[in-house]
C-alpha cells in the first residue's frame, strides 16, 4: 500500500511541502498562540481571586459559629476559626483579623484580609459590615 502511493506521489510530481506552505502554517500558529496565552494567563488569575474570596467566606462562617457559640469575634485564624470548621487553602496568606467596635457594642465588627501566595500583588478585604470579599489595591 505504501509503494503504491510512493508511486502515485512520483507520478504526478508531489514531493511534500514548500517552504512557503510551512512558514504560513508556523505563523498562523504563532498568532494562535499569541492570542491564547494572555486569556491563559487571565484565567489564571481570576482562579487565584477566587480562591481568595472563597477562603474569606468560609473564615466569615467560621468567626460568625465562633461568635455564636463564645458571644465575641476571635483573631486567631489558625486555632479558633480552625476549630469551628475552617480550613484554610495551601497558598492562601491571611493577614492579622482585626476587631472593633460597632455603636458601643463590643466585638460589633471584624475585618479581615487575604492574598493568593502567586498573586501577592492583590489583596481581599472581608469586612463583617459589608459581608463580602472587596478587592483591594494591585488586582486587575
Amino acid at each position: 500500500m505504501i509503494t503504491s502511493i510512493k508511486k502515485r506521489m512520483q507520478l504526478r510530481g508531489e514531493g511534500g511541502f514548500t517552504l512557503i506552505e510551512l512558514l504560513v502554517v508556523i505563523i498562523i500558529i504563532a498568532i494562535l498562540a499569541a492570542i491564547a496565552i494572555p486569556m491563559y494567563l487571565s484565567q489564571r488569575q481570576k482562579g487565584w481571586q477566587g480562591n481568595v474570596q472563597s477562603d474569606l467566606r468560609n473564615a466569615a462562617v467560621a468567626e460568625e459559629s465562633y461568635f455564636t457559640a463564645n458571644g465575641a469575634y476571635t483573631s486567631d485564624v489558625v486555632g479558633a476559626l480552625k476549630a469551628n470548621g475552617f480550613n484554610k487553602s495551601t497558598n492562601i496568606t491571611f493577614g492579622a483579623i482585626t476587631l472593633s467596635t460597632l455603636d458601643g457594642s463590643p466585638n460589633g465588627k471584624y475585618e479581615m484580609t487575604a492574598s493568593h501566595n502567586s498573586y501577592t500583588g492583590c489583596v481581599y478585604t472581608f469586612d463583617s459590615t459589608v459581608g463580602a470579599p472587596v478587592k483591594g489595591g494591585g488586582c486587575s
